[in-house]
């Protein structure tokens, strides 16, 4: 015999369950942020916190650097780099007259430009439009389960590595000293060169597509808010690569791998933090939160990651290994990718920004060509 309890049961359940999972998810994020806080510290517990933020926009308002790239190449729509100079404008704003007045408390994303630099970021633009992601959105495809993702991952990392432990012989090759722009005055630089990219994008943009979505411009104003929180709490700009190099350097020196030919792995800091734990490093920390991040709100969607692993062809799965391990090389030799060079190298005044920009853009060019030859998509 039913009753009406049973049947009020039967009733309420399924409503109650994606309630009950999403409150497990954030109950989780939680847990893990306060985990982090009482093994490592409080700023480390923060900094995967802000982690957690930059996967959650980046994943839930589709805020991305690849794909806008792409747009603009194939369709001319420059809304999400227009987006993207919103936000860099944002953080530029503050960053960088808080850096100036820190007394070297904060540090930007300075680096010189050389060849290898300009080379880097031509490559970097290629690779990340054959895989669709960049650093940051190699961990939140990732995150979501994006299949590719998945497997350039772990090859983004062994390539992060292996470009660090070359960098001193590339940036022998020859670079210019470091060029920067600080305070007002580089405000001001920064905010007219931004005004004249989106200015020229405007120009080649067809009507239709001279709008920036409300969806974007959120998206930027909450990744600008997370990046300056990432400055003041680690005292170092965003970025992606080094945590990526690091972990496939800590999986060599387990390994029982001698690191001493690097100059870069055998320096004072890194072997420092090749002994520590992942957990103290900033960097490593918000690549752990962006991928958590990503995870919760594919998972918050769907109840589970719902992606379904491609059929592609052996050649594709070859193809995203070698952009992979390509992706991290490159931006190590490049002083960073989309988020490290680009967005917090522009942001805090440093030139070689604005040349990787320029560089990995003519790369995307040549990138969006490649991913149909490699069948990882359809043939226009």
């Amino acid at each position: 015999m039913t009753t009406l309890t049973d049947t009020s049961v039967k009733t309420t359940a399924p409503f109650l369950r994606p309630l009950l999972r999403r409150g497990v998810l954030v109950l989780a994020a939680l847990g893990a942020v306060f985990a982090a806080a009482l093994l490592v510290g409080g700023r480390f517990g923060l900094m995967l916190a802000i982690g957690l933020g930059f996967g959650i926009v980046l994943e839930g308002l589709r805020f991305g650097f690849a794909g806008p790239w792409r747009a603009m190449i194939l369709r001319r729509d420059p809304a999400g780099i227009w987006a993207q100079l919103l936000s860099i404008g944002l953080v530029a704003l503050v960053a960088l007259p808080l850096i100036s007045a820190g007394s070297g408390e904060l540090a930007g994303a300075q680096a010189p430009v050389g060849f290898a630099m300009i080379a880097g970021a031509f490559i970097f633009g290629a690779a990340m439009q054959v895989v669709l992601g960049c650093g940051s959105g190699t961990l939140v495809n990732a995150g979501s389960g994006n299949a590719v993702a998945l497997v350039a991952l772990p090859f983004f990392a062994i390539g992060s590595f292996a470009g660090a432990y070359h960098l001193i012989w590339w940036t022998d090759l020859g670079a210019l000293p470091i060029i920067k722009f600080s305070g007002w005055q580089g405000v001001a630089l920064t905010l007219v060169g931004l005004a004249a990219v989106a200015a020229v994008l405007w120009k080649l943009a067809p009507p239709e597509h001279r709008r920036l979505p409300r969806r974007l411009i959120i998206a930027a104003v909450l990744l600008a808010a997370f990046a300056i929180l990432n400055l003041i709490v680690a005292g170092q700009p965003w970025g992606v690569v080094y945590g990526l190099g690091l972990w496939a350097a800590k999986a060599a020196s387990a390994a029982g791998a001698d690191l001493s030919g690097s100059a870069f792995w055998s320096a004072p800091g890194s072997l420092e933090r090749l002994k520590a734990s992942i957990l103290t490093d900033y960097t490593s920390l918000t690549n752990i939160g962006i991928i958590l991040g990503a995870f919760l709100v594919a998972s918050w969607r769907t109840g589970g990651l719902s992606q379904k692993v491609p059929g592609l062809p052996a050649q594709a799965w070859i193809a995203a290994i070698v952009a992979g391990f390509l992706l991290g090389y490159s931006s190590r030799i490049a002083f960073g990718c989309n988020v490290g060079a680009f967005f917090s190298g522009i942001a805090t005044g440093s030139l070689h920004g604005w040349v990787w920009f320029a560089a990995a853009f003519a790369g995307s060019i040549y990138g969006v060509r490649l991913r149909p030859l490699f069948k990882l998509e359809p043939r226009p």
